[in-house]
């Protein structure tokens, strides 16, 4: 294990935290923030890699004996919320806000960053630093790894600030971690007339009524009680007027699952009931799904490995209660192994709330962690490697 102590950089990173929550950006226009980035990186001596990315950051440090590579990846984008939290350093652009943390991710893996840069002749391979933009869209991870950014990475590392659990406080554990997070969207036509005369039409009100209060039924009775799943409606549109039946109703919402064979499942008998329902309504359906990210299932090999590193840093490792939101460092998962973390930084407010705010304090405690974790996992493969060489040779 490598301990790296982050206390004498501290107030940088907090300053850094506070420059990005002043100036928020939005799922792909975090132009600013890149530039930022680039430059805070630069002035250190680290590497910044060209992968063609409009916003987003890649760079290296390490590399210079060869070896192995592993990314650490932080989420860079802000969200459409108007920030309430009376800090000094609220953001100054109205109705956009770092309500979800993304700026405590950032600053934190600079710090890894500058760390890691201190002692590069010592790393027995290179880390890969992900800046990620649009991670509250799920398309930013899917565009990095089009651009060829994992190539090679044979473990990657991220982290969500958790205001529940305590500064010093890490959660971690192999398997589901965060849900997947799909959205839908039905549509019901039926046939309008007035309302003082239904017979005359096929209300499509009604029926999408209907398809609603059958939609619950599933989770009950479609889904084991050993696993987990939550269907929300969250809105409905239908008419124009008081003494008009409409012709069409709207309603949408989204879908949580940690299994996939859940979410199959689920996303089968939803198709069946409003199908079903519109047909005995004598009305027609359409049930458009918009995928978001699968499930983020960590490996417990790396779980185990974070836990080793945060233990040996005196962080209070706890098992965590998977969190039903979405996140798409899944997609990374999906591509190599891995292992996402919760930091605890001991905020009053859940995520995605004007009044969110954190702990800096944890700051420096996350940029050690990953900095740590990032050389045990490099010398964990390089290990790994040399036996398994090892090994083939004996048996030759």
């Amino acid at each position: 294990m490598s301990d790296f102590s982050a206390e004498f950089i501290e107030e940088k990173l907090i300053a850094i935290r506070r420059q990005l929550h002043q100036h928020p950006e939005l799922s792909h226009e975090e132009f600013e923030t890149t530039a930022s980035i680039r430059g805070w990186l630069t002035e250190a001596g680290i590497r910044v890699v060209d992968y063609g990315l409009q916003t987003g950051v890649i760079a290296e440090i390490g590399g210079l004996h060869g070896g192995p590579i592993v990314a650490v990846r932080a989420d860079i984008d802000a969200l459409p919320i108007q920030e309430e939290t009376g800090l000094a350093f609220a953001s100054t652009i109205r109705g956009k806000m770092h309500a979800c943390g993304h700026d405590f991710h950032t600053a934190s893996i600079i710090g890894t960053a500058l760390l890691l840069k201190e002692r590069e002749q010592e790393l027995q391979g290179t880390v890969r630093l992900l800046f990620q933009p649009a991670e509250e869209k799920a398309k930013g991870a899917q565009k990095l790894i089009a651009s060829g950014a994992l190539e090679g990475v044979s473990a990657v590392f991220g982290m969500h600030n958790k205001p529940d659990l305590p500064v010093g406080t890490i959660g971690i554990t192999g398997g589901p971690i965060m849900a997947a997070a799909d959205g839908f969207v039905v549509e019901v036509e039926g046939r309008g007339s007035h309302a003082a005369v239904p017979e005359a039409g096929l209300d499509p009100i009604v029926t999408a009524a209907h398809m609603i209060t059958a939609l619950q039924s599933i989770v009950s009775r479609s889904v084991s009680a050993l696993d987990s799943a939550v269907v929300s409606v969250t809105r409905l549109h239908a008419g124009t007027a008081w003494n008009i039946i409409s012709d069409k109703a709207v309603f949408d919402g989204t879908l949580r699952t940690f299994e996939e064979h859940v979410r199959m499942t689920v996303r089968e008998r939803f198709d069946q009931v409003v199908n079903g329902v519109a047909s005995a309504f004598a009305t027609s359906a359409k049930v458009k799904w918009l995928e978001g990210p699968p499930a983020v299932v960590n490996d417990q090999k790396w779980a185990d490995q974070a836990s080793i590193t945060a233990n040996a840093l005196g962080l209070a490792v706890v098992k965590p209660t998977p969190s039903p939101a979405g996140e798409d460092f899944a997609f990374y998962l999906k591509e190599t192994e891995g292992v996402f973390v919760f930091f605890g930084t001991a905020g009053s407010q859940e995520w995605h709330h004007p009044s969110f705010d954190l702990d800096e304090k944890a700051l420096p405690i996350a940029a050690s962690f990953f900095a740590s974790l990032a050389v045990d996992a490099l010398r964990k493969l390089t290990s790994e490697n040399t036996l398994g060489g090892r090994q083939h040779s004996e048996i030759i």
